[in-house]
């Protein structure tokens, strides 16, 4: 499939059974707006709210990374050196505190032993070589992998999660059973290669999958409804 430009990624749509991927952006899009995502004042903050973010919400991120904050952790340098034990008190709002103090540990060792603890040189890598590199870090998955590359890194990745596979099931693109990769490629074969719309659509699918398509859904006024096999009348 050819992708779509973004220039005509705009909030006009049509929506019925033969409804494409662009559409459904397009139809998000037109119901809740822009939404200026990642939250994070730097890269750095993106990366290590990305780690936090894992089984929680961000609510509790966001105290997490305030207690880092108010103690001047906020660096590479900074949250490479405090004592694990005492980053993990810091970031017990965002539970699983030890695991993901290991975490972030982790990732700041490969950044301090082979890119000189700067994130540049990191991001520096090829999208995919860099994909490559946090896979290979424990306890980063694909679904943070891709969110560090996207929203901190800056390269075109698209983010797969719960509510994408929920929503697009609905809707019949996916049949359930695809595994990670499977459910990227459809996305990126659908849209251009672009950062804006990566990151915008994966946030307009996080938005509409906690106020409309919850486990149990919300489908009256639904701008998806039309086209959804899964809508409950």
């Amino acid at each position: 499939m050819v992708g779509v430009p973004l220039s005509i990624v705009m909030p006009e749509y049509q929506v019925g059974w033969e409804m494409e991927i662009i559409d459904v952006y397009r139809a998000l899009y037109g119901r809740y707006g822009p939404q200026g995502w990642w939250p994070g004042e730097t890269p750095f903050e993106v990366v290590v709210g990305a780690i936090l973010t894992q089984n929680t919400n961000w609510k509790n991120v966001e105290r997490a990374i305030a207690n880092l904050k108010k103690e001047g952790l906020m660096t590479p340098r900074a949250l490479h050196d405090v004592p694990r034990q005492a980053l993990a008190e810091l970031i017990r709002p965002a539970g699983y505190f030890n695991v993901k103090a290991g975490r972030l540990k982790d990732f700041l060792n490969v950044l301090f032993r082979d890119y000189s603890g700067e994130l540049d040189h990191l991001f520096s890598l090829p999208r995919d070589t860099l994909r490559e590199v946090l896979l290979g870090i424990r306890g980063i998955g694909p679904e943070t992998a891709d969110s560090i590359i996207l929203y901190a890194a800056g390269k075109p990745v698209f983010v797969v999660d719960a509510y994408t596979r929920r929503i697009f099931s609905r809707l019949g693109f996916l049949e359930g059973g695809e595994d990670y990769g499977e459910v990227q490629a459809i996305f990126e074969a659908a849209l251009e290669e672009d950062v804006r719309l990566f990151n915008e659509y994966h946030a307009l699918i996080v938005r509409h999958g906690k106020e409309a398509c919850r486990p149990k859904p919300l489908c009256r006024g639904c701008p998806l409804m039309d086209g959804c096999k899964g809508a409950v009348p």
